[in-house]
């Protein structure tokens, strides 16, 4: 089961190509866009509505080129609203503040911890160790992707295939010791299956919780601002988890059937995954301050949605907690605590040097796409594309909405990062469903669910990216076994929104 070089570096080479031509186009494409439709005449448009529509295309197109970082980017289209007089600066800037802004920062910073302390490996190589798993590689496959998945709802999608990319190359290098040192020969999909689960279980394990990804933040804003839709921690869990669990269960039979290992054990491979988790060491005072931080936000996001089971979520008990406790307060005061608890961060479970290091350009992409979302519904341009669009969409106002939502978040995030995905494709829902006097509810929540999707290619995710380096895994394969997934996600999302969502609303 050799390592196919070239592959790699045929990637690296060719992308790097690829890169400068679409950054090419993004340079001279979005200016000339912005242009063009800023001296268009567009009479049934708002004057702030058609200065905004120029400012998005340009926005759209440098997001998909990536001809800048995407943070500048959003900033940029921020910033271009209140030159151009789309809205005061007050407005524009609004949504910066927004308290799933500090859902984000709260969520990051327990995530930082997590990873700082090494409690993703602690869990990754305890469960991979376990009697059950053994030598099998079945197992082993679906062990490795089931803590992908686990760990990826909780931190960024991106940090767990980053982490488990190296323990499942560890893996695979000890099978390739192993084949050595026995004479047989492991079938090579298997390896290919082990990289692509490691990618494809970190997308979808982020579906499970709103803080999974960053697509769900996104989304939900954009329900709450836009649809004037509530819907808290505990509600999404009751979707999230079911999907991906069965797609998961998906995923595992789907990879495990196409890419057997031609072996049913792997002797000493259960010996060598007990030596690294024993690695690990006795839980240190760090580890065990921020398993109390993370536990005790967790708690705070699902008492609420307890507390609307028992008293109905119109009652005064849940308004009052839900006032109280909102989302981004909670994670606020979990990443609150690892500055109080004990740790090896300067007595503490973490320091500000260490918190700081947080993604903060996906916190400020956030708040530009949020603020081009919400201005476009203030200026009239997202009703207005909306009913454009309605003629375009299968008839009816549910089931038909249902699926193309879904179906348009899941193809724009092939070209497309996920979160760029969900900015561009959300408020568009909201407003067709609302054009064509439907509940937006179930659409947006399919869109925002699709455009975690995007398994095709190595550009669609960095996820996709990372594995595609392993020099394991063949384009052709990527594309066959991704387009197999994303049809199976838009099927598994589609039902389960239409079916729950009625039940927990």
């Amino acid at each position: 089961m050799q390592r196919k070089k070239t592959s790699a570096d045929i990637f690296e080479t060719g992308g790097e190509s690829a890169g400068r031509v679409r950054a090419i186009i993004g340079w001279v494409g979005a200016p000339i866009l912005f242009v063009g439709l800023l001296v268009l005449p567009l009479p049934s448009l708002s004057p702030e509505a058609h200065r905004l529509a120029a400012v998005m295309a340009a926005v759209v197109v440098l997001w998909v080129t990536e001809a800048l970082p995407m943070p500048i980017t959003a900033l940029i289209g921020a910033a271009a609203c209140v030159v151009l007089r789309v809205a005061p600066a007050r407005d524009v800037f609004a949504p910066f503040a927004d308290p799933l802004m500090f859902l984000f920062i709260g969520s990051f910073i327990l995530a930082r911890a997590i990873t700082l302390h090494g409690l993703d490996k602690r869990l990754a190589y305890g469960v991979l160790a376990l009697r059950w798993v053994g030598a099998s590689p079945a197992r082993i496959l679906f062990a490795f992707g089931a803590v992908t998945a686990f760990i990826s709802a909780w931190i960024s999608n991106t940090a767990t295939t980053a982490m488990m990319f190296a323990i499942g190359m560890a893996i695979l290098t000890y099978m390739s010791q192993s084949e050595r040192a026995e004479g047989r020969r492991l079938n090579p999909r298997y390896a290919t299956a082990l990289m692509l689960m490691t990618s494809f279980a970190a997308s979808v394990g982020g579906l499970a919780t709103p803080i999974g990804t960053p697509p769900n933040v996104i989304g939900l804003g954009f329900m709450r601002r836009l649809a004037g839709v509530e819907f808290p921690f505990f509600k999404w869990v009751m979707i999230g988890v079911p999907v991906v669990v069965i797609l998961y269960l998906f995923l595992f039979a789907y990879l495990n059937r196409a890419a057997r290992a031609g072996a049913s054990d792997l002797a000493g491979s259960a010996v060598m995954l007990a030596h690294q988790s024993e690695l690990r060491g006795p839980w240190t005072t760090g580890e065990v301050s921020t398993v109390f931080a993370f536990a005790t936000t967790v708690v705070l996001w699902v008492v609420p949605g307890f507390i609307a089971l028992a008293f109905g979520d119109a009652s005064a008990e849940y308004r009052e907690i839900s006032a109280r406790i909102p989302e981004g307060v909670a994670a606020l005061v979990g990443a609150s605590l690892l500055f109080l608890l004990p740790g090896n961060q300067s007595g503490r479970a973490i320091g500000w040097a260490e918190a700081a290091r947080i993604d903060w350009g996906i916190v400020l992409l956030y708040g530009g796409g949020f603020a081009l979302g919400v201005l476009s519904f203030k200026t009239g341009l997202a009703e207005s594309v909306g009913r454009g669009l309605i003629g375009f969409l299968p008839p009816g106002k549910g089931i038909g909405l249902l699926i193309a939502s879904t179906v348009m978040a899941v193809l724009v995030s092939e070209v497309t990062s996920n979160t760029a995905s969900a900015n561009m494709v959300v408020p568009v829902v909201i407003s067709i469903a609302q054009a064509a006097g439907a509940d937006p509810l179930e659409p947006a929540l399919g869109a925002t669910m699709g455009a975690s999707l995007g398994f095709m290619l190595p550009v669609s995710t960095p996820c996709n990216a990372i594995v595609y380096g392993s020099g394991y895994i063949p384009l052709g394969r990527m594309i066959r076994y991704g387009v197999v997934l994303d049809i199976a996600g838009v099927i598994v999302i589609v039902t389960l929104v239409r079916l729950l969502v009625p039940l927990i609303r």
